[in-house]
């Protein structure tokens, strides 16, 4: 039996072989991962389960389950936490590696080290708060359950744990012993500087916001540190230097931005989207929309904005909607040469053009906390982000105008009739989820139960394709994929709720207030600043925090609230979905599997025509406003 023995004075005890070190840590990682990933994979599986039992016994049973949301929401905190302990321990949560990756090898993988440790540091400094938060939900009792708040907030100091214990172990069995002790060194030092400069940090005020929420995000990001560890970082260190605030609240907003019951719908459209794929829908749809417009130039492009058009707010999220276009769309558009940077620009773009499509929960916050009329507000949605489609539309057309279709026959009108009839039932989905929802059948979560449901049925019944053995990796990708998204929204959240506190919000609102120029002045700021807001902040946060303080404004200057709602909403969308910071752009690359870097260069030009469709919507209220 094998021991490490600390050498006593006079003995030459020898050490433990970093071979033999480095295999057992290798050996803790793949049991860890592999019952991780299980756990991860089952808790999908009763998240369906409970939510498609709540729908039957509402709708069909008139018996409504008054614990299923609880239970779905007790489960789906530790949904988010191991899955993203499974991004992890994979490496697949969200970076910005272009920087990186044309540096020397050794420079590389000595910035890979870098950002583990620096990963590892800010897990470990959140694990004890965590665990106070825990403490102190001790006490609150759920209504239907009956049970403590604990049961579900415990998954966030054993997720935090675990990705710090998986995080180690792959410094063990893969980092070189000089970059690790280099990396120890320059996150210590990093460390140390920060913290011997906190008494100037007091006397420098609001320029405090931008050293961290600006300087310190940037750097960590281009050096390859997952996304939402900056953020995490940034906001660590905000608190801790600038305020006298405790940094458990970081934790306390976690909770807050990884447990919104909403959020539930994107593991389980990922999951869907595979799903659509699997059962052999996917490859029906493709096929009837290759007949329609595959002899056209960008034609598989073009049906990716009308997709994302057609199911935009079905779910409530975008990260939803564009898991359930592009599993469907992105094979076949690779098959016709189309490049894996492209794909995810164009995906980015489509999110951000689709914002205010009805139904959608930005605008329903929007209604919320500023009174505005909801149905007018969707009334006023949907021609705004046509005109953001027509942008787009342009820019696919030039890009695409010499592409070869010298082996792309046009289908007959036959061809086209009989693809139609095999691809109906996978067409007729999205418009059967949008009628549960819009008919009150089931919520924006609910409905993907429905979406699962009813591939499953037509998988089995109608294409009679189905590869059991693929569910199993199926339920991991959709864990791990959801817990990389879901941890950055935690930290996004973190990160708002600081801006918040800092008093940026109410003074930014002043300052509009004050603005020469009347309402064209007004709009442009309001752009300008809701990209940049959009860029760091989720859009219901961003709309919390400024929408009631902005609104008003707005009014007084002589903006109609519709139009200024659409305005805000599309800039928010460009800066969401617009790199190097938008965190809606990392989960379009995280969905693709596709590199960040890879899209910076394709997306330029779907971003200028987002921003030259925002200018028209901002010049034409009647855009907004001629159909109410």
């Amino acid at each position: 039996m094998s021991a490490v023995i600390t050498p006593a004075a006079g003995l030459d005890v020898p050490a433990l072989p970093a071979s033999a070190l480095r295999r057992g840590a290798a050996g803790l990682d793949r049991i860890l991962g592999s019952t991780l990933e299980a756990g991860a994979g089952l808790l999908i599986v009763a998240e369906i389960a409970i939510l498609f039992a709540g729908v039957v016994a509402r709708y069909f049973l008139d018996t409504p389950l008054v614990w299923s949301d609880e239970a779905a929401s007790l489960l789906f905190l530790w949904l988010a936490c191991l899955g993203a302990v499974v991004a992890f321990r994979r490496g697949e949560h969200m970076r910005m590696t272009a920087l990186v990756a044309s540096l020397p090898p050794s420079s590389r993988a000595f910035l890979d080290t870098v950002a583990t440790v620096a990963s590892i540091t800010f897990l470990a400094l959140n694990v004890w708060p965590a665990w106070e938060h825990a403490v102190d939900e001790a006490i609150v009792t759920t209504p239907a359950l009956d049970i403590s708040a604990a049961w579900r907030v415990s998954a966030l100091p054993v997720g935090l744990a675990l990705m710090a214990l998986m995080a180690l172990l792959r410094l063990v069995t893969t980092a070189r012993t000089a970059h690790v002790a280099g990396a120890v060194a320059t996150t210590v030092l990093a460390c140390g500087l920060l913290v011997a400069a906190r008494p100037l940090f007091q006397d420098l005020g609001q320029l405090n916001l931008v050293i961290f929420f600006v300087g310190i995000t940037a750097v960590t990001v281009l050096i390859g540190v997952p996304i939402a560890v900056s953020f995490g970082l940034a906001t660590f260190g905000f608190l801790s230097l600038t305020t006298n605030l405790p940094v458990g609240v970081i934790v306390g907003r976690m909770d807050e931005g990884m447990s919104h019951i909403v959020l539930l719908s994107v593991p389980l459209f990922v999951f869907l989207g595979l799903l659509i794929e699997m059962t052999g829908m996917a490859r029906a749809m493709v096929a009837f929309l290759a007949a329609l417009l595959g002899h056209v130039r960008g034609g598989l492009q073009y049906v990716m904005l009308g997709a994302m058009y057609l199911v935009s707010g079905i779910s409530g999220s975008k990260v939803a909607d564009m898991a359930a276009v592009a599993p469907v769309l992105f094979p076949e558009m690779r098959q016709r040469g189309a490049r894996d940077g492209d794909l995810v620009a164009l995906l980015s773009a489509s999110g951000a053009q689709t914002e205010t499509i009805p139904p959608s929960l930005v605008l329903i916050t929007i209604g919320s906390v500023t009174g505005v009329s909801i149905a007018a507000l969707f009334t006023g949605g949907m021609l705004p982000g046509l005109v953001m489609g027509v942008a787009l539309c342009a820019v696919i057309g030039w890009r695409y105008r010499g592409e070869d279709l010298s082996h792309v026959r046009r289908a007959s009108l036959p061809v086209i009739g009989q693809a139609l009839l095999v691809a109906l039932p996978a067409i007729a989905l999205p418009f059967i989820i949008r009628a549960a929802v819009v008919n009150g059948v089931a919520t924006a979560t609910e409905v993907s139960t429905l979406g699962i449901a009813y591939a499953l049925l037509a998988g089995l019944l109608i294409y009679r394709q189905k590869d059991w053995s693929r569910i199993g990796p199926m339920l991991v990708e959709t864990a791990a994929l959801s817990g990389a998204i879901l941890f950055i929204i935690g930290t996004a959240t973190g990160m708002a709720w600081s801006l918040t506190q800092s008093g940026f919000s109410r003074g930014l609102a002043q300052a509009m207030a004050s603005l020469p120029g009347g309402p064209g002045m007004f709009l442009a700021v309001s752009i300008v600043a809701f990209v940049i807001l959009g860029s760091v902040l989720e859009g219901i946060p961003a709309i919390v925090l400024f929408g009631p303080l902005l609104f008003p404004i707005a009014r007084q200057v002589g903006v109609h609230e519709v139009h200024y709602a659409m305005v805000v909403v599309l800039a928010m969308g460009v800066g969401l979905f617009a790199p190097p910071f938008g965190v809606g752009y990392y989960a379009a690359c995280a969905i693709g599997r596709v590199d960040p870097k890879d899209g910076m260069r394709p997306i330029v030009g779907y971003v200028l025509a987002l921003l030259a469709g925002l200018a028209l919507v901002a010049a034409v209220p009647w855009i907004s406003t001629g159909f109410l």
